[in-house]
C-alpha cells in the first residue's frame, strides 16, 4: 500500500535492483580475488587461507602476540585442520639443499601428506635452498616455518654466504652493541632467504674445558657476560623480525658429555644452577626472547627418573622452564635424532613423552609417520588431550602470523648472491674480528713488530699446505721469508725447519686448527708441538692462534712466547686484523672470555686505547 501510493510498484523494484546489483558484484568479485589469491599461493588447489576482516596490528614481541587472543587468521586456519594436522603443525622436519632429487622428493612428500609445520635447513647453497623454499611453501597447506640452526648466521650452513664468528670470539668483544649490530645483520639474511627462525644464541656458560660440544659456541665462562651478549644477540635479531631460540636450557656447559652420542648427566645442586646455568635463561625470559630449546641432559637434582632427558621431563618443561621461570613463548625439543633421546627412548615414545612434558614443538624427527600415530594413540589412551594439542597448534599458528606468514610471498631469486654478500656484512665481520683480538704476552715491546736495519724475519704457518693470508699481508709490512708445514709433520721435517727458523732474528709464527671452524683438538704431532715449544722459548717468536682459546693448552711452554696473541678463528677478517695488531696498526682490545690454565685467566689481555704503532718501538 505504501509503495503504490507513493512511488509506481515496477519503479520501486528497479530502483532496488540498482542499489543491490553493485554491491553483489563487489562481494562476488572480492570473492574471486580471495580464490585467485590462494590459488597463486597454493598451486591451484582449494585450500582456505583467510583475508583478515580487521587489519591485523603485529605486537612489537612474539611473547605479547602469544599472550593476545588468538586473532582471526589463527582461528580460520586451525579451523581447517583436521585433529591429525593440528599435530602435524607441531612438528619441524631437517631438509638439506644439497642432497639431490630423491631427497627431496622425500621432504615434499612430508609436507603434502602429513602437512607438517616446519622445516629446519641444514648444509647446501642459498639459491637451491630459495628455490627448494619457494617450491615447499606452495605444496603447503598451511606456510610453513622456515628455520635455521645459524649461531654464525646463514654461512654456518649454506656455501657463498657470510659466516660471522663463533660465540667464543664474539665473548672477548667489550661492546655489546657490536653484537647486536651483528644480530640485525643474521635477521636481515634470515628475512632475504625466506626463514623466520634462527636457533640462537648459545646461552650456555661453559666454565668446562672439556667440554666436548660447547666449547667455543659459548660467550664464555662468566655469567654476566654470557648473558650480557646472549641479550645483545637476540634483540638484534628478534627486533628485526626474526625469532630467537635461547639454548641448550637448563644449561649445558658444564659437561663432558656431547648429547648428540649420549646422554650427559649434570650433577650440580639446585643452588648452584639457579646462581649459574639457569640465570642467562631467566634473563633473556625477562626481556622477552621469543623461543628456548630444551636440552637432551639428564638434571637428577630437578628430575631424578632414570635416564629421561631434560627435554622429556615434566618437572623442568613445565614446572620450571614454564611455571617458575614464567616462560611464555615457544617451548623447541632440541633435535630428536640426537642419542640424547634416541638412546632410551623409541621413536614415537619420545615425541609423546616431549609433548606430555610440555614442548610446543618437536625438532628434527627420526620419523614422522610414527610419531604422529603415537602422539594420537597417547590422545585415545587420556595421556595426552586434543585440546592440549589444538593450544599448540594454536600457539604455533600465532608466531607463524607474527613472523609474517600469513602474507606470505615467495622469494624473489634476482640478486640473492649480492643480497646475502653485502659490503654492511663485510665490514660488520672486520670490525669484530678487530675488537675481539686478544694479546696475551708482549714482552720487552715485541709488538709493534719492526724491521730495523740488517734484521731479518721469518713467518711460519702451522697447519697449512701453501702460505697463508696471514703471511701474504705480513709481507706486505716487512720483508720476510714465508715457510709452511703440517700440523702433523714428523721429526725430519719439524727438524730441518727449526735448523732454518733459528738463524732469523724475528719470526711471525701462525697456528692454525684442520678447519675454518674452531677445534676442541688440532690434531698436532708431538714433533710439531716441540717445535711450537722451541719458537716459544726462542725469545723472538709473535705467535698468533688462530682457533679455539682452550687449545692453547696444547702447547707446552707457549706462554714463554715474545708475544702470544689469540685470534680465535682463521677467517680473513682475523687474520687481516692480527697483521694490523702485530704492526701496531690496530689497539688490542680484546678480553679472554674463559680461564685456559694458571697461566691465562678470565678477562686477561694487555688492553690499548691506541694503536701500538704510537707507542715506543720495538727493541728490534
Amino acid at each position: 500500500m505504501f509503495f503504490t501510493t507513493i512511488y509506481p510498484l515496477q519503479f520501486c523494484i528497479r530502483k532496488l535492483k540498482f542499489f543491490f546489483l553493485p554491491l553483489v558484484l563487489v562481494l562476488l568479485s572480492s570473492c574471486e580475488g580471495s580464490v585467485s589469491q590462494r590459488q597463486a599461493r597454493a598451486g591451484n588447489k582449494a585450500e582456505f587461507f583467510p583475508i583478515e576482516r580487521t587489519p591485523y596490528i603485529r605486537p612489537a614481541s612474539p611473547i605479547t602476540a602469544l599472550e593476545e587472543r588468538p586473532s582471526f587468521w589463527v582461528d580460520s586456519v586451525f579451523n581447517t585442520l583436521s585433529p591429525e594436522e593440528r599435530i602435524a603443525q607441531l612438528i619441524v622436519i631437517e631438509a638439506f639443499s644439497n642432497r639431490g632429487p630423491a631427497y627431496e622428493a622425500d621432504v615434499m612428500r612430508l609436507i603434502k601428506k602429513y602437512k607438517v609445520g616446519g622445516i629446519i635447513f641444514f648444509q647446501g647453497g642459498p639459491v637451491r635452498q630459495a628455490k627448494l623454499t619457494n617450491r615447499y611453501q606452495a605444496a603447503s597447506k598451511v606456510p610453513l616455518l622456515i628455520a635455521m640452526d645459524a649461531e654464525t648466521g646463514v654461512g654456518m650452513r649454506l656455501d657463498s654466504t657470510v659466516q660471522y664468528p663463533f660465540q667464543q670470539m664474539l665473548g672477548a668483544i667489550a661492546d655489546n652493541g657490536m653484537i647486536y649490530s651483528m644480530g640485525a645483520q643474521v635477521a636481515a639474511e634470515f628475512r632475504r632467504l625466506g626463514m623466520h627462525v634462527n636457533f640462537a644464541p648459545v646461552a650456555d656458560i661453559n666454565n668446562n674445558p672439556h667440554n666436548p660440544i660447547i666449547s667455543y659456541r659459548s660467550f664464555g665462562e662468566n655469567r654476566l657476560d654470557v648473558t650480557g651478549k646472549s641479550l645483545a644477540y637476540m634483540r638484534g635479531m628478534q627486533e628485526n623480525g626474526i625469532l630467537a631460540v635461547a639454548k641448550h636450557f637448563p644449561g649445558h656447559g658444564d659437561t663432558n658429555v656431547d648429547s648428540h652420542y649420549d646422554l650427559p648427566v649434570i650433577p650440580f645442586n639446585r643452588t648452584r644452577l639457579d646462581s649459574l646455568e639457569l640465570y642467562p635463561f631467566q634473563e633473556l625470559i625477562r626481556h622477552g626472547v621469543g623461543g628456548v630449546m630444551v636440552a637432551h641432559i639428564h638434571i637428577p637434582t630437578l628430575d631424578s627418573t632414570k635416564n629421561v632427558p631434560a627435554t622429556l621431563s615434566e618437572p623442568i618443561v613445565t614446572d620450571l622452564l614454564k611455571n617458575e621461570l614464567e616462560f611464555n613463548g615457544l617451548v623447541f625439543t632440541d633435535a630428536m635424532v640426537m642419542k640424547g633421546v634416541t638412546k632410551y627412548f623409541k621413536p614415537g615414545e619420545a615425541e609423546v613423552k616431549a609433548l606430555i612434558a610440555g614442548n610446543d614443538v618437536l625438532e628434527r624427527l627420526k620419523n614422522v609417520p610414527k610419531a604422529i600415530s603415537s602422539i594420537k594413540q597417547a590422545i585415545a589412551r587420556g595421556e595426552l588431550s586434543q585440546q592440549e594439542i589444538d593450544r599448540r597448534c594454536k600457539r604455533v599458528l600465532t608466531i607463524k602470523q607474527w613472523l609474517g606468514l600469513n602474507k606470505y610471498k615467495a622469494i624473489k631469486l634476482d640478486h640473492l648472491y649480492e643480497d646475502l654478500n653485502t659490503s654492511l656484512a663485510d665490514s660488520t665481520n672486520r670490525a669484530l674480528a678487530e675488537a675481539a683480538l686478544t694479546l696475551l704476552v708482549n714482552r720487552k715491546r715485541m709488538i709493534p713488530v719492526r724491521q730495523g736495519r740488517h734484521v731479518t724475519v721469518a713467518t711460519v704457518s702451522i697447519g697449512a699446505k701453501k702460505p697463508t693470508t696471514f703471511q701474504k699481508l705480513v709481507n706486505k709490512q716487512v720483508t720476510a721469508t714465508n715457510y709452511v708445514i703440517s700440523r702433523k709433520a714428523g721429526k725430519k721435517e719439524t727438524k730441518a725447519l727449526w735448523k732454518k727458523l733459528k738463524k732469523y732474528d724475528i719470526i711471525v709464527v701462525a697456528l692454525y686448527g684442520p678447519s675454518i671452524r674452531p677445534s676442541n683438538n688440532l690434531g698436532y704431532s708431538k714433533e710439531t708441538k716441540e717445535l711450537v715449544k722451541k719458537l716459544a722459548n726462542s725469545k723472538k717468536a709473535a705467535v698468533t692462534l688462530f682457533d679455539n682459546a682452550y687449545t692453547i693448552n696444547q702447547f707446552p711452554d707457549i706462554e714463554n712466547s715474545r708475544a702470544l696473541l689469540l685470534a680465535y678463528q682463521p677467517h680473513y677478517h682475523a687474520q687481516e686484523a692480527a697483521v694490523k695488531l702485530l704492526f701496531g696498526q690496530l689497539p688490542s682490545r680484546g678480553m679472554l672470555p674463559v680461564t685456559v690454565n694458571k697461566h691465562f685467566k678470565y678477562g686477561d689481555g694487555i688492553n690499548k686505547d691506541k694503536s701500538f704503532i704510537t707507542g715506543p718501538k720495538s727493541i728490534l
